[in-house]
């Protein structure tokens, strides 16, 4: 899942912050790829990540001695963000299995409208003059992805599309939740934090998948390995290269280096999954990555 570019950002471009951000998106092009690997139910997947990724968070703010003790009002800020990510998740892993890794990931990632939306009316950011042309460049190339072939596709195949813009929706809440815990309202860093709502959304999850009737016992060697990559990549070695990285860099190189993502999840679904796709569908996604891009570029705060 993707990050979101920052509000402001240090001017300049150090070449060590933007191979971090770099490699950091390019890793999180691989979580759509090891959710289809893992050959497990969605649900199912979705808490591997969240149980291992939160485990190894915990790990790592405890090597690095900046543990804080857990406190009620952490957990209850924790439960709003572990919601949305449980929910994205849900919605996500069944569009990642149902209409592929590199169309899911692009469909979540026009969260960007919604978040700038949601900017614009909550926080009086003015929206860019470039919102209005980026949302209708990213909605045509959306339609040459899968509105064109809309009447060919089943039933399950079509509401993994909606389940995928869904997920950018579930997205935003954590995004909006995540970033207000952080402000002030807990003494936590952002690795404990993320690491403490990852373990909570992984209970959340377990009770889903329960509710559903999943089992949770994995029994190959292939499913262990590409959910613990799932945990590993995605929840925390990404996370960690990219809030190290975007501060230092500016937010339209931020947004531009975040696309890497669902880019790349793209090409490894062709390579690695045979996806059929015609030039319409390379026309398709060059043009919703433009208008994503287009969509990040913020206005300023309203004086």
């Amino acid at each position: 899942m993707t990050a979101q570019a920052p509000q402001a950002a240090a001017p300049g471009a150090p070449p060590a912050a933007v191979g971090r951000m770099a490699l950091g998106a390019m890793l999180l092009s691989t979580t759509s790829i090891f959710v289809v690997l893992a050959q497990v139910a969605p649900t199912v997947s979705a808490f591997y990540r969240m149980l291992f990724g939160g485990a190894m968070l915990f790990g790592w703010v405890v090597l690095t001695r900046r543990w804080v003790r857990i406190r009620w009002r952490d957990l209850t800020l924790a439960l709003l963000p572990a919601l949305g990510f449980s929910l994205d998740l849900i919605f996500w892993h069944r569009s990642i299995l149902w209409v592929g890794p590199g169309v899911a990931t692009l469909l979540t990632n026009f969260q960007v409208f919604l978040m700038a939306l949601v900017g614009w009316w909550v926080y009086r950011e003015r929206l860019g003059r470039w919102f209005v042309p980026g949302l209708a460049v990213a909605l045509a190339g959306l339609w040459l992805l899968v509105g064109a072939h809309w009447s060919l596709f089943d039933a399950r195949h079509r509401l993994g599309v909606w389940l995928g813009l869904a997920s950018g929706v579930a997205y935003t809440l954590y995004l909006l939740s995540f970033r207000r815990a952080l402000s002030g309202h807990t003494a936590l860093s952002a690795a404990q934090f993320l690491g403490l709502m990852s373990l909570l959304s992984a209970g959340l999850l377990l009770a889903w998948g329960g509710f559903e009737g999943d089992t949770f016992a994995l029994t190959t060697a292939r499913s262990w390995s590409a959910l613990l990559a799932l945990g590993f990549f995605g929840q925390v070695i990404a996370w960690l290269l990219m809030v190290r990285a975007m501060p230092l860099l500016p937010a339209s190189l931020v947004g531009l280096l975040l696309l890497l993502q669902p880019a790349l999840a793209f090409v490894l679904d062709v390579l690695l999954f045979k996806r059929p796709t015609g030039a319409g569908d390379w026309l398709g996604l060059a043009l919703a990555l433009a208008g994503i891009l287009l969509g990040t570029l913020r206005g300023a705060r309203r004086k």
